[in-house]
């Protein structure tokens, strides 16, 4: 009777340092694939609504920054609409991606993504919610990508009504997920661990 020969299974593995090749050539210094990496420009000098700059760092539990983490961040124009085909309430802003992706720089360990604020989106019961921005997370260690949101807090009338953050049991837990302004940013630095611990959603 033939031996059949078996492969072993191939180990799991964490997300880096090749998800940088693959998703941000350009930034690994691997040129020639595109001209610039993908996700890494939201916005162009015809977008509509209130420009601002998302930034922040991503700590690990031992308060240490990533600075090989990956970001991708989705949401609405000003008005509150989503570039989709599934996007039926109105027209969305030609002009504006909605989607980005950018990798935490290699000396400051800093994300950074030009962009607009968002407009309010119904939640699916019909309520409104607090303009947010989507987040997703990988970097080496973590071995599925993580998602939370980004809130303003010069929204508080909004936030204070928001669908999802009122879900929240751990009332303390919430400023986790509020992006502070400074000037024309707003800083949102994330904490996988710890006591500052960010809040993530199973999505």
């Amino acid at each position: 009777m033939q031996q059949l020969g078996y492969l072993k299974e191939t180990p799991s593995q964490t997300a880096g340092p090749y998800v940088h090749i693959g998703c941000t050539p350009n930034f690994c210094e691997i040129t020639g694939v595109y001209e610039s990496d993908l996700g890494i420009s939201m916005v162009n000098d015809k977008t509509l609504g209130e420009r601002i700059t998302l930034r922040g760092r991503v700590f690990d539990g031992t308060g240490t920054p990533l600075r090989d983490a990956l970001l991708e961040i989705w949401q609405a124009d000003s008005k509150g609409l989503y570039n989709s085909p599934s996007e039926l309430r109105g027209t969305v802003d030609p002009n504006f991606t909605g989607w980005g992706r950018c990798p935490t720089d290699m000396e400051t360990a800093e994300y950074r993504f030009e962009t607009v604020k968002p407009g309010q989106v119904p939640f699916k019961d019909g309520r409104m919610m607090a303009p947010h921005v989507t987040v997703w997370i990988v970097a080496r260690g973590i071995n599925i990508g993580l998602q939370t949101r980004i809130y303003f807090d010069d929204e508080k009338e909004a936030n204070d009504k928001d669908p999802i953050l009122q879900r929240i049991e751990h009332r303390n837990r919430v400023p986790t997920l509020i992006a502070k302004r400074d000037g024309s940013s707003y800083v949102f630095d994330i904490y996988l661990q710890g006591d500052k611990e960010t809040i993530f959603f199973d999505v």
